[in-house]
C-alpha cells in the first residue's frame, strides 16, 4: 500500500509563512539590540562604516552624560529639538511645520526629526531617505523611548552624532575643534558643535563662516532660554 504523502502547500502560503517568521525574527532582534544598548555603548554604526567605505579614518570616544558640560546637552534640545523632555518620541508640531515650510519652498533650520528620531537612526540605521528606512526608524524610535530613559537616549545621541568628517560624537568633536575635552565645553563652543550637526561633513566647529556663524549664535542665546525654563529637566 502505497505510503501517504503530506501534499506540498502553495508556494504563496511558504512565502507568507517565512514573511511571518523574518518578521519575528527581526522585531526579536531589535528588542534584544535596543535592551542591550540601554547599558552597553554601541560600538559601531552604518555611518562609521560608510566612512571608513570612502576612505576616511574614524575617530570616537565615548563620554557619560555626566561628564559631558551641561551646555552641550541644553545646545542639542536648542537646536534640534526643544520638546525633547515632553514628547514621546515624534513632535507632530514640528513635523508638520517642516512640512508647511518646505511646501512653501522656504528654508528650514530643522527639519521635523527629534533626537529621538536621530538617535534611532543614527545607532541602528543607515542615512539617507525613502519610506522604508522612515518606517524603521519609527520602528526604533518607539522601542528607545519605552526601553531607555530620556538621559540615555540624550547620552547615546551626543556620543553617536557625526560632528564632522570621520568624527563621532562631542567628545571627538571637541577634542578636534577645540582641542580639551568636552567637560570643559563653553557655551559658544557647545553651540559651535550643535550648528554643525545637521551637515557634519560640510561644517565646521572652528572659525565657522556665514550661516554657522550665525546659526551658533542663536543657539548660544537659545541655551540660556533651554535652562531658564527647565527644558533640558530630564537630562540632569
Amino acid at each position: 500500500m502505497a505510503a501517504n504523502v503530506e501534499p506540498r502547500r502553495p508556494f504563496g502560503g511558504r512565502l507568507l509563512r517565512w514573511a511571518g517568521q523574518a518578521v519575528l525574527a527581526f522585531v526579536a532582534l531589535s528588542l534584544v539590540m535596543v535592551t542591550v544598548y540601554r547599558f552597553v555603548p554601541p560600538p559601531f554604526t552604518w555611518t562609521m562604516a560608510g566612512d571608513l567605505i570612502g576612505g576616511h579614518t574614524v575617530t570616537k570616544r565615548w563620554r557619560a552624560i555626566d561628564s559631558i558640560d551641561p551646555d552641550m546637552a541644553r545646545a542639542a534640545i536648542a537646536a534640534e529639538d526643544s520638546r525633547f523632555c515632553s514628547h514621546s518620541g515624534f513632535d507632530y508640531d514640528a513635523i508638520a511645520a517642516a512640512m508647511y515650510r518646505n511646501a512653501k519652498g522656504g528654508k528650514v533650520l530643522r527639519g521635523g526629526s527629534t533626537i529621538s528620531q536621530q538617535t534611532a537612526k543614527n545607532v541602528f540605521l543607515w542615512q539617507g531617505g525613502g519610506y522604508f528606512r522612515k518606517a524603521l526608524e519609527a520602528w526604533f524610535t518607539v522601542l528607545i523611548e519605552l526601553i531607555w530613559p530620556k538621559k540615555r537616549i540624550m547620552e547615546v545621541y551626543l556620543n553617536v552624532a557625526e560632528t564632522g568628517i570621520g568624527t563621532y560624537g562631542v567628545e571627538a568633536g571637541s577634542q578636534r575643534y577645540f582641542r580639551h575635552g568636552a567637560d570643559r565645553l563653553s557655551r559658544s563652543e557647545a553651540a559651535r558643535i550643535a550648528a554643525v550637526l545637521p551637515l557634519p561633513k560640510k561644517r565646521a566647529g572652528v572659525a565657522p563662516q556665514g550661516f554657522t556663524r550665525r546659526y551658533g549664535n542663536s543657539i548660544a542665546a537659545r541655551i540660556a532660554i533651554v535652562q531658564r525654563d527647565g527644558l533640558d529637566a530630564c537630562v540632569r
